[in-house]
């Protein structure tokens, strides 16, 4: 298989370079999946980092990123491949005005294939593969599942009127899923897995200086604090890094040097994703300022 890096040391520094600071778990599951050439399965909770990580990859082996955003309803016409209706339409209307007749056949060939993303990937051509980024695949339904098996396995793309699409070179593929449902067996076997949890404090807030340059190193510490204080909160979205990020960009936005109540009670949409949220994590951070656990 292709080595991308020499070892997972290298792989750190060239995220680190991408501004995204790696944890070992994480650099060390990336560094297997490319030299094994298998596709890794982040799961984790939203806002760790997971589809952020397929993009650093991307940037950091200076190759495509090809993305498929996954929902419920995904089928082949719009993840893996599709026909050209118009291409077809204007070929039979050019075939009756010449006195011709097109038989089926000749309409589901090569020429009138649209390519989607997982096929683009396949049939890719160039000095590295891309990696391709099938995002939040527990929004997917089982029957989408069943549709990457052969995919995942083989790297290849069978259309049944014209035949198995096979990469020259595998694509690198990034699956993740925030839980929300349970995925199959098969498609978890044809990968390697990786949990992302939510960073330690200390990790959060080198996270953030690096995001927000402009931010204090109070301000820091007293989001990094609380926002991992209100995980253990009853909430429906516990926000992320990603959240946290948010918050203390807006925050800074808004000039403030440390966490304070007019500008945290303000800017609380900026990790609050529901109403019943707002008021908890309002009340939440009443509480926090009022025990002095800031700075």
């Amino acid at each position: 298989m292709d080595a991308y890096f020499a070892d997972v040391d290298e792989l750190i520094r060239r995220f680190d370079a991408q501004d995204y600071l790696l944890d070992d778990g994480t650099a060390t599951a990336l560094f297997l999946a490319l030299r094994l050439g298998r596709p890794l399965l982040l799961e984790g909770e939203p806002g760790v980092g997971k589809t952020t990580a397929a993009k650093a990859l991307a940037a950091a082996l200076g190759t495509d990123l090809v993305r498929l955003q996954c929902y419920e309803g995904l089928g082949a016409d719009e993840a893996l491949y599709d026909w050209n209706y118009q291409r077809q339409l204007l070929a039979v209307r050019l075939s009756e005005a010449r006195g011709e007749r097109l038989e089926e056949a000749d309409l589901f060939t090569e020429q009138f294939l649209q390519e989607r993303p997982i096929l683009r990937c396949v049939r890719h051509r160039g000095p590295l593969p891309p990696v391709l980024l099938i995002d939040e695949i527990d929004r997917a339904d089982d029957e989408f599942e069943a549709l990457l098996l052969e995919f995942l396995g083989e790297s290849s793309v069978t259309v049944p009127e014209v035949g198995t699409f096979a990469a020259e070179r595998a694509p690198i593929v990034v699956l993740t899923s925030n839980r929300s449902r349970d995925l199959h067996d098969a498609l978890r076997r044809r990968c390697l897995y990786h949990w992302i949890d939510y960073p330690a404090p200390e990790r959060a807030a080198a996270i953030l200086r690096r995001t927000v340059p402009g931010a204090t190193a109070a301000l820091i510490a007293s989001v990094t604090g609380f926002v991992a204080s209100a995980r253990s909160l009853d909430l429906d979205k516990p926000p992320g890094i990603a959240e946290a990020i948010d918050w203390v960009s807006a925050l800074a936005a808004l000039g403030a040097a440390d966490l304070a109540p007019a500008g945290a009670f303000a800017s609380l949409g900026a990790i609050a994703k529901t109403p019943d949220d707002r008021t908890a994590l309002a009340e939440a951070v009443g509480d926090y300022l009022a025990s002095g656990a800031t700075g």
